[in-house]
C-alpha cells in the first residue's frame, strides 16, 4: 500500500501512476544510460499534433534531477539531434570529460578553499581588510 501511495503523490523519487499509465499506453522504450535512466518517445514516432513533433521523456533512476541525463541523450530529449544515442555509434570526443551530475547538498559538493565548509576552520586574515563599525 505503502508503495502505492507514493508512486500516486510523488514525482520526485521516480515516475508517477499517470506517467506509468502514459509510458505503458503511448510510449516506446528508447534506450537506457549509464545511470539508469530510461528514454521514451512516442510509439511509431508519430508526431504530436498540439506540439508538431513526436513527445520524448525520460524516466530517472531514483531521485528525478534533470542534471543526471548525460550531453547525448539531452540533445535527443530536446530535439537537438533526431538519432537516439542507441541508434547510431555515440562516442564522446577525446577532450570531453565524464558527464556528472550536479552536486550541489552533497557530500561530494564543490566546496573552495575559503568555504568555512571545506575544513570546517576559515583562513586567518591577511590583514588587508579592515571590518567596518557603524558611525565611521
Amino acid at each position: 500500500m505503502k508503495q502505492f501511495l507514493l508512486k500516486f503523490f510523488t514525482w520526485w523519487s521516480g515516475q508517477t501512476f499517470g506517467t506509468q499509465l502514459w509510458t505503458w499506453r503511448f510510449g516506446e522504450k528508447v534506450g537506457q544510460d549509464e545511470q539508469g535512466n530510461t528514454y521514451y518517445r512516442t510509439k511509431g514516432r508519430k508526431v504530436d499534433p498540439t506540439l508538431g513533433f513526436e513527445r520524448r521523456w525520460v524516466v530517472y533512476n531514483g531521485y528525478a534531477e534533470a542534471t543526471k541525463v548525460p550531453p547525448s541523450w539531452h540533445g535527443w530529449l530536446h530535439h537537438t539531434v533526431d538519432v537516439a544515442p542507441t541508434e547510431e555509434d555515440y562516442a564522446a570526443r577525446e577532450w570531453e570529460k565524464p558527464h556528472v551530475p550536479n552536486m550541489t547538498g552533497t557530500p561530494s559538493a564543490y566546496r573552495p578553499s575559503g568555504s568555512t565548509l571545506a575544513s570546517g576552520r576559515r583562513p586567518a586574515a591577511t590583514g588587508d581588510y579592515q571590518a567596518w563599525t557603524p558611525g565611521n
